[in-house]
């Protein structure tokens, strides 16, 4: 038997189960763990959607980041009622789940500032692309500030459960 097949097979098998695990994380999260905010407009949800994808981000890279994002919460607005917004999710979420982490994974220093850097780089990417997405879907350039608050909020709290655990979560799973 060619142990090269093997081993590459196996790792294959090891990255898709870790991408599976973190979408259902990233559902589940999403789906569970939210509150509605009754503020003008859509207002936003508040969830625990983005602890998952964050702590995937930064422990197995910028691709499962983005695979967790992408599907873990476009089939929560799939299976939600917030059917419209899936597309969005789809893009938004997943590039904030690149971009942290490349960012985690090509920035060198201190890692509680790298990894707050990724977490403001997905804020701004949350923040500016479900604008853009609200003002599109309801034609108003105004009603759509009324969503920040809720996405400040949800990806701050992300970011404090996150950040002291991504350092002890690398050595469990061994890549730290």
């Amino acid at each position: 038997m060619d142990s090269t097949f093997s081993a590459r097979k196996a790792s294959k098998t090891k990255i898709l189960v870790i991408n599976a695990l973190f979408i259902a994380f990233t559902l589940a999260a999403t789906m569970f763990i939210n509150l509605r905010l009754p503020i003008m407009g859509n207002g936003g949800l508040i969830h625990l959607g983005n602890v998952p994808l964050l702590i995937a981000a930064f422990v197995y890279g910028r691709k499962t980041g983005a695979i967790a994002g992408a599907f873990g919460m476009g089939l929560f607005d799939l299976i939600s009622g917030w059917t419209a917004w899936a597309p969005f999710t789809f893009v938004i979420v997943g590039a904030m789940g690149y971009v942290a982490g490349l960012i985690a994974e090509k920035t060198p220093g201190n890692r509680v500032f790298v990894y707050a850097l990724a977490v403001v780089a997905a804020l701004v990417i949350k923040i500016v692309g479900y604008y853009f997405v609200e003002v599109i879907l309801y034609g108003n350039w105004i009603q759509p500030f009324g969503s920040i608050p809720g996405n400040v909020l949800q990806v701050v709290v992300a970011a404090v459960i996150v950040i002291p655990l991504v350092g002890r979560l690398k050595k469990i799973v061994g890549q730290g």
